[in-house]
């Protein structure tokens, strides 16, 4: 099976948790979900040349959170209020992912459903469809931030992706790779959309200039297979 397999157009724009919840986490709302009232921002892209022969993409009104540390510029999208605990407001659009919220907890490795500390004593875990990755395959990517031990299970039971039966991988390295958009170039109507690449682009590759992200990846490195309820019985042994 082809790493790629987890990036199909679905999750390009969509994550994996649905409307399908267990009656007792009916309040559970994975931090990455985005909320009614959160919409793409309005359209101002152009394409300028830096230098002869090389077009980089920008906002017109760019503002330095536009762009991640390696200086990809990413979609935008708006904020609802946040309640009391800092957590958005707002009913869930349960197959959506927020991506500036994907971003940070994916970039700075929290729990894609409370935004804490994702990091056990162990490593840290990521969770696939039983058929999405393939642990033998060169590269093992993945846009799925971590999970934190508290929220495995809820994360493994929220997701009918998951099947209840995740793949489980406990990484004790998960290094950035690059991410998931849109690539844009001139047109008939100018400025527009050139293509939408299955794969993604690792930082480096040369069309990441006129990309615009929606999703960070990471590659799973030295990393283990495992079985969910053991490995939650083992950390709950070492704490």
């Amino acid at each position: 099976m082809s790493p790629g397999r987890a990036f199909s157009d679905a999750t390009r724009t969509r994550g994996r948790f649905s409307s399908a919840r267990t009656p007792t986490e009916t309040g559970l709302i994975p931090f990455i979900t985005q909320r009614e009232g959160e919409e793409a921002a309005e359209d101002t892209l152009m394409l300028l040349e830096p230098s002869p022969g090389r077009l980089r993409l920008y906002y017109q009104d760019e503002a330095a959170q536009d762009r991640d540390w390696r200086g990809v510029l990413w979609a935008r999208c708006s904020f609802n209020p946040v309640d009391g605990k800092k957590r958005p407001t707002g009913r869930p659009m349960w197959k959506m992912v927020h991506p500036f919220r994907q971003r940070m907890t994916m970039q700075a490795m929290r729990c894609q459903v409370c935004a804490g500390r994702a990091r056990t004593p162990l490593g840290f875990i990521f969770l696939a469809g039983p058929r999405d990755l393939d642990p033998e395959a060169p590269l093992v990517l993945t846009n799925q931030p971590p999970v934190c031990a508290e929220h495995a299970r809820a994360a493994a039971r929220l997701c009918p992706h998951l099947e209840q039966n995740p793949m489980v991988f406990l990484a004790r390295s998960a290094p950035l790779y690059g991410v998931i958009g849109t690539l844009y170039g001139y047109g008939a109507d100018g400025v527009q959309v050139l293509a939408r690449p299955e794969q993604p682009l690792p930082y480096g590759h040369a069309n990441l200039s006129t990309i615009l992200a929606s999703q960070l990846v990471r590659r799973l490195s030295s990393f283990s297979v495992v079985e969910l309820d053991e490995l939650l019985h083992a950390l709950q042994a070492s704490a």
